[in-house]
């Protein structure tokens, strides 16, 4: 007689990705993440340093992962170069420019 034959048995997982948007953040959790006090983002928002749709009255403060970026980089601008608050909204007006012109080069020398 023959040994009898042992067949592992495999299992297939089947996992289901559900499919979602980039992540929104409220301003107390995007405060948070940014390490800023709330009232410290909102202030932000009014100058317009994360954005001009986030600096119109009555808009609704939902931040996402670009947000929280800018926030970060321009409280590295403020606690560790000591650059004012004021002197932010320049910085930022700047950068957003500097960005556009960019991709304007980018799409004129792919023609």
């Amino acid at each position: 007689m023959s040994e009898p034959v042992v067949l592992e048995q495999y299992s297939l997982m089947v996992l289901r990705v559900a499919e979602c948007g980039p992540a929104t953040y409220s301003i107390e959790d995007a405060a948070r993440l940014g390490g800023v006090h709330p009232e410290m983002l909102r202030y932000y928002c009014r100058l317009g340093i994360l954005g001009d749709e986030l600096a119109r009255p009555g808009a609704e403060l939902i931040f996402d992962d670009d947000s929280l970026y800018e926030l970060r980089r321009f409280e590295q601008f403020r606690r560790h170069h000591g650059v004012d608050r004021s002197t932010l909204r320049l910085i930022c007006g700047l950068q957003r420019e500097v960005e556009r012109l960019q991709g304007e080069l980018r799409f004129l020398r792919s023609m």
